[in-house]
C-alpha cells in the first residue's frame, strides 16, 4: 500500500463507515420525499426555487447537477402537476426562469418541515459541537479530495 499499513487500514475503514453512514441517512431522506409522491429530483428543484427563488433551467441544471439532457423533461412533468411555471427571463428575452406556482408552495410549505425533522432526526446522534466539527472536516476533505488530479 502507499502509506503505513496502519493508516491505510484507518483510512479504509472511516471510508466504509462513513459511506454506510451517508447511505442510510439518504435512504431514509429518499424514503421521505417519496412518500409524498415526488421524486428526489422534483424534489431538489422545488427546494431550490423555494429557498431560492425563480432559476433559469441551465442554472438549475448545474447547481443540482441534472444532465441537461434530463432537466427540461423534470421541469416539464413539475410544470404539468402545476408546481412550476416558465415565465420570461426579466434579463434575457430569449430565456426564461422556472417560478415556483402557489400550488408548488403550499406543497413545500406543508412537506418542508417534515423533511427538516426526518433529517434532524437522523443527524440527533451527535451533539451541536459534534455536528459544527464534523461539518468543517467534511467540508476540508471535499475541498481537498476535489483538488486532486
Amino acid at each position: 500500500m502507499h502509506q503505513n499499513d496502519e493508516e491505510s487500514q484507518v483510512d479504509l475503514r472511516l471510508f466504509r463507515v462513513w459511506l454506510k453512514a451517508s447511505r442510510t441517512i439518504f435512504d431514509h431522506v429518499v424514503k421521505d420525499i417519496q412518500r409524498h409522491g415526488i421524486s428526489p429530483e422534483n424534489f431538489m428543484i422545488l427546494e431550490l426555487l423555494y429557498n431560492k427563488g425563480p432559476h433559469g433551467i441551465q442554472k438549475i441544471s448545474e447547481k443540482l447537477s441534472i444532465p441537461s439532457g434530463s432537466i427540461t423533461y423534470v421541469v416539464d412533468k413539475l410544470e404539468k402537476n402545476d408546481y412550476v411555471k416558465r415565465e420570461p427571463s426579466p434579463t434575457d428575452r430569449r430565456a426564461s426562469v422556472v417560478v415556483l406556482t402557489e400550488k408548488g408552495h403550499q406543497l413545500f410549505t406543508e412537506i418542508f418541515p417534515q423533511h427538516v425533522e426526518v433529517i434532524s432526526k437522523n443527524l440527533s446522534f451527535l451533539s451541536m459541537e459534534e455536528k459544527i466539527q464534523l461539518t468543517e472536516l467534511l467540508k476540508r476533505l471535499g475541498l481537498g479530495a476535489s483538488e486532486l488530479k
